[in-house]
């Protein structure tokens, strides 16, 4: 019966063994970021990085606990496991409940924290100038002369300008939080199915270790 031992068990392991490939995937996207300069932000890679290596880890532990029966190995993945889910459900329904007055706020915050280098970056490739209005009187964006001239291409107007970057970023970021909500939130109830799997294989007796109950 799928309730039974061999059942939790090899549930158990398959559940794992995605963890595995998910953590193989964001060392791989790293990895791969940084060595063919995608990601020019270390912190963003090192960060990357971290999740993978970690979640990597926590799921070695756990697959060694669910092959191994292990009362110990198993207690501390679900404790960790659970703390994940929490921490991670708590992230993804913050995610999903922002909106756009509030997006619109964190974008202003990072637009003021870059260099402008970054800013330059932004606009060149969102084809926009300056940030918004609120902000662009505070902080100078930098020069647009270069995306002026790929915006008017095409323009028969005479001195056109380019967009403001919040006007050509606010969908991206919208769809940015929805994504990493629904994703975080898939997860995180995978995570909770996990910790419900090793709570009730912690509490099943193997069989082999009771020869007379196939009797």
């Amino acid at each position: 019966m799928c309730g039974g031992f061999t059942c939790s068990k090899n549930a158990l392991i398959a559940l794992n063994v995605l963890y595995i490939v998910v953590a193989f995937i964001l060392i791989g996207v790293a990895v791969y970021g940084r060595a063919a300069s995608l990601v020019t932000n270390l912190p963003i890679i090192g960060g990357i990085l971290a999740c993978g290596i970690i979640l990597f880890l926590i799921s070695v532990l756990g697959l060694l606990g669910a092959v191994k029966h292990h009362q110990v190995m198993l207690f501390f993945y679900m404790v960790i496991l659970f703390l994940l889910f929490l921490i991670q459900f708590s992230v993804a329904c913050a995610c999903l409940g922002v909106n756009i007055a509030q997006q619109e706020q964190l974008a202003e915050q990072g637009w003021s924290r870059v260099d402008n280098n970054t800013r330059m970056k932004v606009q060149d490739v969102f084809t926009c100038c300056g940030f918004a209005e609120s902000i662009d009187k505070t902080i100078s964006p930098p020069s647009c002369e270069n995306v002026n001239t790929r915006c008017c291409f095409s323009s028969n107007e005479k001195n056109c300008v380019c967009p403001q970057c919040m006007q050509k970023l606010q969908d991206t970021i919208n769809y940015a939080f929805k994504l990493c909500g629904w994703i975080g939130l898939f997860f995180s109830l995978t995570e909770f199915m996990g910790v419900l799997l090793t709570v009730r294989y912690r509490n099943q007796k193997d069989p082999r270790a009771n020869p007379s109950a196939f009797l």
